[in-house]
């Protein structure tokens, strides 16, 4: 097997050592070695790495990128390694400390970052904005950025309340046999936004939020007639919401307040005769100044590397299903 060397010399700053590069015990380059099927040899400032010159070349690269992530002050670990390596991989205009760069401040000073350029301009799309779609598959952040943004914007004083809206799919019947009243039968559906905002501001400041009003929990039917001021609301699962239901929600706008409307449109539990909300309000108001549509795709999953694999896997069946149903005339 033909293999080439390369040796480079790192510029670190007299405040940092290259033992942040290597991580503790060398994992952070055992990372890179590992995806990159290379040999990277570490000797004061230099490090020479051997392998096929394609992938020595993108190590370089790579290493310089983490370099400069280190020297502008950006921690890095085996999650922002894996994410520097995955952005660069798929060819982001942004590099990834640009990326980086963009979080928002939750409890106790925590960040959360976009991980994604994908990410990142969602963020900037709901400061910029003061309604926004996200639409995309499973694991892209939808749901959790907006929550962020909300926890920030509330921790800033920006807003007075939070508002979680979700559809209720079949409600007579899956929530029916549930005990409590409709709170208590919605809780479970709401389990992972819960989640997500005890990360964000700890589960007793949650708890007094929800005791007080200003985090509100609503099943989206018991949204008609309010109007919501000076709030940040989230609509979680809006694939499920039917035209009807998408125009009662937005239309609940009030002053101060801003709407993140968050869904995936390869999963509607809708009875097949209905027609999704999220489906058809991109036509009716993506030309309107204060809306922004964003589009998350699998290259903006941030869970297990299989999901962004199993993502693309659905999407390449339904085409196929499509093309197929098109020559068979049905």
């Amino acid at each position: 097997m033909y293999q080439t060397k390369q040796k480079i010399t790192l510029d670190f700053t007299k405040n940092h050592s290259i033992a942040e590069l290597l991580g503790d015990r060398d994992k952070l380059i055992k990372i890179i070695e590992q995806e990159y099927n290379v040999d990277v040899f570490v000797l004061g400032n230099d490090i020479e790495i051997v392998g096929k010159n394609i992938n020595v070349q993108k190590v370089v690269k790579l290493l310089n990128e983490l370099t400069l992530q280190i020297n502008i002050g950006q921690k890095i670990d085996t999650q922002r390694v894996g994410d520097s390596i995955k952005i660069m991989e798929d060819k982001s205009t942004l590099k990834p400390h640009e990326i980086f760069d963009d979080f928002i401040t939750v409890n106790s000073g925590k960040k959360i970052k976009a991980r994604t350029e994908g990410q990142k301009k969602y963020m900037e799309a709901i400061r910029n904005n003061t309604i926004v779609f996200s639409i995309g598959p499973a694991g892209t952040g939808k749901t959790y950025l907006a929550l962020a943004m909300a926890a920030g914007s509330l921790i800033r004083n920006e807003i007075g309340r939070i508002i979680l809206v979700k559809p209720v799919v079949e409600a007579g019947e899956k929530l029916g046999f549930l005990p409590g009243d409709i709170y208590d039968k919605i809780n479970p559906y709401l389990r992972p936004l819960y989640d997500a905002l005890y990360e964000m501001l700890n589960i007793e400041t949650f708890q007094n939020y929800m005791d007080m009003g200003i985090i509100e929990v609503v099943p989206l039917a018991y949204m008609r007639g309010r109007t919501l001021n000076d709030s940040f609301i989230i609509l979680d699962e809006a694939q499920n919401t039917s035209p009807e239901q998408m125009k009662m929600f937005l239309t609940r706008l009030g002053f101060g307040s801003k709407i993140v409307v968050t869904g995936d449109i390869t999963q509607i539990d809708l009875p097949q005769e209905k027609k999704s909300g999220l489906i058809q309000v991109r036509d009716i108001l993506d030309k309107i100044s204060g809306i922004e549509f964003v589009y998350l795709t699998s290259k903006d999953v941030v869970r297990h590397s299989l999901v962004q694999k199993i993502v693309d896997a659905y999407k390449i069946y339904e085409e196929i299903l499509v093309s197929e149903n098109l020559k068979n005339g049905n």
